[in-house]
């Protein structure tokens, strides 16, 4: 347990055990965007793993990455493809534009290469049904970068409801609010940015049922892009209303709004109201709960975890995946499904 909860993710992750892997494990890059700290920053944690070659579309980002890496080993490539095919990896790391995802996640799991893939892991269901199928098929693992469930606020929100303190939940609410920070051009263009439902709208929805315990079966919502014509087909307001499992309702909302002079990137808030009691979190005020049995402020927090560490820990150590495949595909059904619905103006099955 920790109560160091004003310590960056970063700076926890520094601090965690190094992990020994039964031989030296190599790594690939295919895109430099997103998440892709998720697979760097616990690297020092990971004296078996390094990065031998990356790729990306941009060829300036590409050289400036290689030139900073350590190993002087580190190969650029200008086409995955052919990286996959001469570097012997073991494991791949993809963060490209949204709408290839899939594509090079499928290129790698063919070859026998574990895949830690960006979110989404597709943009719509064709593409996630190939991919369900590689994975399924294997013998290669896949996870992909939801690391918010590995964050000791929702990591607290989850055991809360699982002591059995709040009962059983029936309202969720969550948040999403992020400044529309310059961004590579493909995350203005439907075609290859996705939604922004599908773009942030899944580390919430990944969130809400991942701390509730519950599944959603319908849902309903508006989108819209008003305003800031420098961010292209980016939707800057989302709102979106689903039906619980149990009959309850949840409630997103997801905006590009928060302005600059914001102290920090995101405002994300996760509440969870159930028939004994409600919990929340937002990081202006910690997680908190209402209960019969305590009011206040929660400040003992479980460890933060790192999702690559578990993941090479998964592959190499037999220990449990840090994400279950049902979970991710799970998932991805319910944001395209609620995406979709939101395009075509029609409460939708999920």
């Amino acid at each position: 347990m920790t109560s160091a909860a004003n310590l960056s993710r970063r700076q926890l992750l520094a601090g965690a055990a190094a992990i020994r892997l039964p031989r030296p494990i190599r790594i690939g890059l295919i895109g430099l965007d997103g998440h892709v700290g998720e697979v760097t920053k616990p690297l020092p944690q990971l004296p078996d793993a390094r990065i031998v070659a990356v790729y990306d579309a941009n060829p300036a980002a590409m050289k400036k990455f290689v030139s900073g890496r350590k190993d002087p080993d580190c190969k650029a490539y200008d086409d995955y493809r052919v990286m996959l095919d001469k570097e012997r990896l073991d494991v791949a790391g993809i963060c490209n534009e949204n709408s290839n995802h899939a594509a090079a996640a499928l290129a790698a799991l063919e070859r026998g290469v574990h895949v830690i893939a960006e979110k989404p892991v597709a943009t719509d269901f064709e593409q996630l049904e190939k991919v369900r199928r590689a994975v399924e098929k294997g013998p290669a693992r896949f996870t992909t970068m939801l690391p918010m469930r590995f964050s000791p606020p929702y990591l607290a929100l989850r055991d809360i409801v699982a002591s059995g303190e709040l009962g059983e939940v029936i309202q969720i609410d969550g948040q999403k609010s992020y400044k529309a920070n310059p961004r590579p051009a493909w995350y203005f263009k439907r075609s290859t940015y996705g939604g922004t439902m599908a773009w942030i709208g899944i580390h919430m929805i990944d969130l809400m049922l991942f701390t509730s315990g519950r599944d959603f079966t319908e849902a309903a919502g508006f989108q819209n892009h008003i305003g800031f014509p420098e961010t292209g087909d980016t939707e800057n307001i989302t709102a979106t209303v689903f039906r619980l499992d149990n009959g309850g309702v949840a409630l997103l909302r997801m905006d590009y709004l928060r302005p600059q002079q914001a102290p920090t990137h995101g405002d994300d808030r996760l509440r969870l109201a159930g028939t004994k009691g409600i919990a929340e979190y937002m990081a202006a005020t910690g997680v908190t709960v209402l209960s019969a049995g305590r009011t206040g402020k929660v400040t003992e927090l479980p460890a933060e975890r790192s999702l690559f560490t578990e993941f090479l820990d998964h592959i190499y150590n037999n220990k449990p995946a840090p994400i279950p495949w049902r979970d991710i595909y799970r998932g991805h059904q319910v944001v395209l499904g609620a995406r979709d619905a939101m395009e075509s103006h029609r409460m939708t099955k999920l």
